[in-house]
């Protein structure tokens, strides 16, 4: 079992801009039965966790070693010579941010301002979290699928690979990872249904509306 802080669950959102570990804002077994305690140990403990090896090892001793994990992203993405530096700080970064847009016993209501925004945007909450479906469902291969602000309206967009909105001026609310060490063990190839947990039992609606506001 993976040491951690859960005394303070905002502890993993001051962290995307270190290079560490960032504790988890929930225990491993937390978001049982939608993802097993088994999923979250190797997902974060392994996968994570060697994303900020690899990356500690590529920046030391080097001009990168001192830059925030949001300047390594942004300052290495598009410049191949850069693509292990921009891949491994990129995934630290979508990973942080993907433990925080989950919470045990998610879904249910929404914050009345992002509701609000969100009825607006598409019509309902119902077509939100069917867009949020669509762009996770039809990203090919590995990926993210994020609810973004763009300007004032709410949007929904997928990424490959490690790619994010934060090199673009689109700011991201929630996130999705759809790469299949998120749900392999649990779903083997039955993305929908992972989705669908999350989106309906897991996705932390409150984080959206801090990142909104």
């Amino acid at each position: 079992m993976i040491n951690r802080d859960l005394s303070n669950a905002s502890n993993l959102l001051k962290a995307t801009s270190s290079i560490v570990l960032p504790a988890l804002p929930f225990s491993e077994n937390a978001l049982e039965p939608a993802i097993s305690a088994k999923t979250i140990s190797f997902h974060y403990g392994k996968h994570h966790k060697g994303y900020v090896d690899n990356l500690t090892k590529l920046i030391a001793g080097t001009d990168y070693s001192d830059l925030s994990l949001e300047k390594l992203i942004t300052s290495t993405h598009d410049r191949m010579e850069k693509k292990a530096i921009f891949n491994n700080a990129s995934q630290i970064w979508n990973h942080n941010f993907y433990w925080n847009s989950l919470r045990e016993k998610g879904g249910g209501a929404i914050p009345p301002e992002l509701k609000t925004l969100i009825d607006s945007s598409f019509g309902s909450v119902a077509e939100c979290k069917k867009a949020l479906a669509e762009a996770a469902l039809t990203q090919f291969g590995s990926g993210w699928a994020w609810l973004i602000i763009d300007g004032a309206q709410l949007k929904v967009t997928n990424t490959i690979n490690a790619e994010s909105p934060l090199t673009t001026k689109m700011k991201p609310l929630l996130t999705i990872d759809v790469w299949e060490h998120a749900y392999y063990l649990d779903y083997q190839n039955r993305r929908v249904e992972y989705v669908n947990a999350l989106l309906d039992n897991l996705i932390n609606w409150d984080f959206a509306l801090q990142n909104l506001n």
